[in-house]
Order: C-alpha cells, then structure tokens, then sequence
C-alpha cells in the first residue's frame, strides 16, 4: 500500500505539484487531466499485455491500436478516409516520443478525442466523456506530466514483481493516493470514504456473486469497487487461491479479475450501478472503476431523489456514503419519498430503502444526528428502520474519521428490507439491534490520519457482528451489545449508542486532606527539614514563615486540621 511506499508516494506528490505550478490549482481539473493521462498510459499497456498473452497462447486478438479511426466529425462527409488517423500514433509509447509542441498538438486533437470515443458511440463512457475537455495548457507541462506516470508505472511494476503484490491492486492504490488529493469537500458536501471503512462495510455485508448492487450517491465509485474487490476475493478463495496475505487494515483483498471465468466477469460487471449529480465525479468513477478491471462500468449522471428517478425495488445491496449537508429544493424531491423534509441525509437512507428488493441489504453511513434527532422526520425514518427493516447493527465512528474532510461524528446503520413502504406491517421487522462503539480504526484521529499499531476496532468489529447473539451481547459496559426492539420502541425510536450505554464508576480512595498537605510542605521545604528538626522546633520555624507558598500551604492545613 503506498503508505509503505514513500518513493511512490513522492513521485505522485511530484506529479501534483507540477500541474498546481503548470497553472492548473484546482484540484478536482487536476485530477481529471491526470486520470486522462493515466488512462492513455494504462490503455497502451494493457493492448501490449493482451497482444503478448495471445502470441504466448495463439489465441486471436485484434488490438485497440490496429487499423485507423476516423474522428466522429468527419465520418459522414464526403472523403471521410483522408481524415483517417493510424491508429498506432495514438499510443502513449509512440507519442511520447514527440517533441514538446508536437505531443501537445497530437494529444489534444487526436489521442483525446480517439479516448473520448473509444468505447463506441452507445457506451455509456463515451456518453459521459462527451463533455470532457483536455486542458493541459503548455507542452512542457505534458512532457514533464508524462515523464513522471512513466516513473510511477515503473515503479509499480518493480513494487509488483518484489512485494508481489498484484499489478492492478498498486495502480488502484496510486489511483486512491491521487483522489485523496481532493481534500476539501464539495459543495454538496461530498468527500471520500476512507478504503478501511469501504472494505469493513463490504465484510459486514458480505455481497455475493449475481447480487445487483448499488451506490446513489457514488462519486468516484469506492464502493462499487469495494464490493467488487470482495466478490472477486471470495471467487478466488472458492477457486483455491488462499495465499492473499491481509493489508494494512487487516482485510483479505484481490482485485485481479484475471482468475474469474468469462461467464463470472460478465454477471460481475453486469450488477455494479452508481449514481452521482457532479458529471465530473461520474467520470472519475468511470475511469476508477475501468482501471480496476471492469471494462464498462454502469455509472451514471442522475439525481436519486428527484423526480426524474423512478427506480424502486430494483437492489439487493446498497452501500453509500450520502451527503451530509445538503438539502434539495422541496418541489423537485420524488413523490414516492414520504418523509416531509429536505435533509439530504433522511431522505437519501428513505431513498435507500425503497431502492432495496425485499430481502435486499443496506449499508449506509449517516451523521450520528440521524440517530437521536428529535424531529418528526428523524423519528418517521427510524420508526421505519424497525418496522419495516430488520434494523441488524449500529456502528457509531469517532469524529475524526473523515478528517481531514470533515470533523462530523458518522454511524454505519446496517439494515435489511422486510416490508414494502405499501405493505401493512403485522409484525415489527427488527427483534434486536446489535450496537458497537467504534473508538479507532487504526488511524491517528487528528488531520494527518497517520497509520497507527494494528487494526484498531475494525477486524474486532466484523467478527462479533457476525458472531452476534442477543444473550451473550448482554453487557452494556461493554463496546459492543444487543437492545431489544421493546426499549428501543419505548425510548421513541432512538439509537444512539449512549442512550442505552452504562457506565462504569470506579471507586477512588483518595488521601485525607491534611496527608496531602504535609507532602506539599515536604516537598517545599525539603526532607531534610522534617527528618533532621524536632518536631517543636520544626513548628516554631514555620510560624516564622511570613509570605509565600509556605505560608499559604500552612493556613490550609489550619482550616482543615
């Protein structure tokens, strides 16, 4: 992981600071023109790997690069061919080569646009790449750009062969390292989940093979590719594949598709759905996504709770992380969402619910706020998580955990759809609810969010979840217990861990007052006084003491003696 690996790391501090003094500062246009050089070199590698792993096995496979491509503008006209371009010039390996002028030139008006199409007119990437813009504004920018994701794929190449560590799972890394960048939230209070708690949200939820899943809120797609991380892991352990040693964070992960059979990758890549209303997230999940292996991702540009859209009933499992602070304009929120408010944050986990088939799962982080709010659509919602779910676990996170992008404290709500939002519920759905104080997870909780010791609460945290039993989880000093829906019905529906937490007093003894004084005067005054004065003597030299600590020492141990 590039944590342990500060070359790498550098190297991609490098690449920033180059587009930042390039004059390119804001660092959402600075990622996306990095991902599209990034891509145009990943493109280029994964043609010759493919080109080699067919000549090794003589199988038949036609490159991305052969033949020529005629750009979408000309391909109706008359005498389209003489604007046909070789598509062979448009590898990173041959372009590079170019001087600086000329790789400008060639990279924006022919390798951007033959990227931007690449897919075909109907895919859904070239759909969302339609508006993208290619801004790199000097050519020695560019140079000095590619120089460096040069360095950074050796590198990962030689980290790949020494560490053994899978080729795709570093590049996913680096990929991270950069969306890490963007560190202050957007406007519709977006910012990134942390991949420790993507992947211990995927182990509690366990998505299997064939489930559709989805993210409403999806912005540069890690949950998606949580999911698919643990799916293709727990594939590759059923083919026999066991020697995947656990990361930093105590998690078992593969990304390499390479093992799955045809028929496996085809119902993966056909059950991962994201959703996002920032079109440049879309696009940066697209390409998170096709750099981890799946080659065209269903991500979309679409507001989940307007008007507009009309999915319901569709998931077996949601994971997200919705936004916070946002609220939308009441005339545009979908009329299938009963909850009278515009909080964001409520009507995304409503929105969640009715995206959930009946047995379908849920995942979802939400502000601690929307556990206890004492407003009539916090209590609505709750009710409903457990009535109408089966409301598994609470998980409360400490507040540093989305530093350095927000301070807020975060819960992890964990819910099943038993009952339809039309159906007549004749049995509460919930019968307890498993709660777990999360205290650390194995970062510093301050702004750095440095690496600490071990695993924190994380690999504790999956193992008693699924361990969980109502009449062992009993003790409510504990980190982690079971309520009965009963109490919880009976304090108004809410769940926030403290309410139903008991505290452990610890009798202290303390000295008596005047010990505690005759010390101080030792320690003032020194032992040698004490030890060596008699006591009438000793007495009469501190009577003498007019002023200072001595004194004031002396007339407290009067007025307590």
């Amino acid at each position: 992981m590039l944590q342990n690996n500060p070359e790498l790391k550098s190297k991609i501090d490098q690449l920033w600071n180059k587009f930042w003094s390039g004059g390119i500062s804001n660092p959402l246009t600075a990622i996306e023109q990095i991902t599209y050089l990034l891509f145009m070199k990943r493109l280029d590698e994964l043609d010759q790997k493919k080109q080699a792993d067919a000549e090794w096995t003589s199988e038949s496979y036609i490159s991305k690069f052969a033949g020529q491509w005629i750009p979408p503008e000309y391909r109706d006209k008359d005498g389209a061919e003489n604007y046909a371009i070789d598509k062979h010039t448009l590898r990173w390996s041959e372009f590079k080569r170019m001087q600086a002028e000329e790789m400008l030139q060639h990279v924006q008006t022919k390798v951007f646009p033959f990227l931007k199409d690449m897919n075909g007119t109907e895919s859904n990437f070239t759909h969302h790449m339609k508006n993208a813009v290619f801004i790199i504004p000097k050519p020695a920018l560019l140079v000095e750009a590619v120089k460096t994701i040069d360095e950074i794929f050796e590198i990962m190449e030689r980290d790949s062969q020494e560490k053994g560590q899978a080729f795709q799972d570093i590049q996913g890394d680096v990929y991270e390292m950069l969306l890490s960048e963007i560190a202050t939230a957007g406007k519709n209070g977006q910012f990134r989940t942390p991949r420790h708690i993507i992947k211990l949200m995927a182990d509690l939820v366990q998505p299997q093979l064939g489930h559709r899943i989805a993210d409403p809120a999806c912005g540069s797609g890690g949950f998606l590719l949580g999911a698919y991380q643990y799916i293709v892991t727990e594939l590759a352990k059923k083919a026999g594949n066991t020697d995947f040693p656990p990361d930093e964070d105590g998690f078992v992960r593969t990304s390499v598709a390479a093992g799955l059979t045809e028929k496996a990758r085809a119902i993966l890549q056909a059950s991962l759905f994201g959703y996002d209303i920032d079109a440049t997230m879309v696009r940066l999940g697209l390409m998170n996504l096709m750099m981890h292996g799946i080659d065209e991702p269903n991500i979309d540009y679409k507001d989940t709770l307007s008007k507009s859209y009309l999915e319901e009933a569709e998931y077996d499992i949601v994971m997200a992380n919705p936004p916070f602070t946002g609220s939308i304009d009441k005339g545009d929120i979908n009329e299938n969402l009963s909850l009278s408010t515009t909080k964001t944050e409520l009507l995304f986990v409503e929105n969640i619910y009715r995206l959930l088939k009946k047995g379908g799962t849920a995942c979802v982080i939400v502000p601690q706020g929307v556990l206890f709010g004492s407003g009539g659509a916090f209590k609505t919602l709750r009710q409903m998580l457990v009535e109408r779910c089966d409301l598994k676990a609470v998980v409360t996170m400490p507040s540093g955990v989305f530093k350095p992008y927000a301070g807020v404290s975060t819960a992890i709500l964990l819910f099943t759809k038993v009952w339809g939002p039309k159906d007549k519920v004749t049995q509460p759905a919930t019968e307890h609810v498993w709660f777990y104080e999360m205290q650390a997870d194995g970062y510093s909780l301050d702004d750095k969010r440095s690496k600490q010791e071990g695993h924190g609460d994380l690999q504790d945290i999956v193992a008693r979840f699924h361990a969980r039993n109502p009449e062992v989880d009993a003790d409510r000093t504990a980190k982690w217990f079971c309520v009965a829906r009963g109490e919880i019905e009976a304090e108004g529906y809410d769940l926030s861990l403290s309410r139903y937490k008991e505290d452990v007093f610890e009798e202290v003894v303390y000295e008596a007052p005047a010990v505690i004084l005759e010390r101080l005067l030792v320690a003032e005054l020194g032992e040698e006084f004490f030890n060596h004065e008699k006591h009438e003597r000793r007495e009469k030299v501190l009577e003498g003491v007019e002023s200072g600590i001595v004194r004031e020492l002396l007339e407290l141990r009067g007025m307590v003696g």
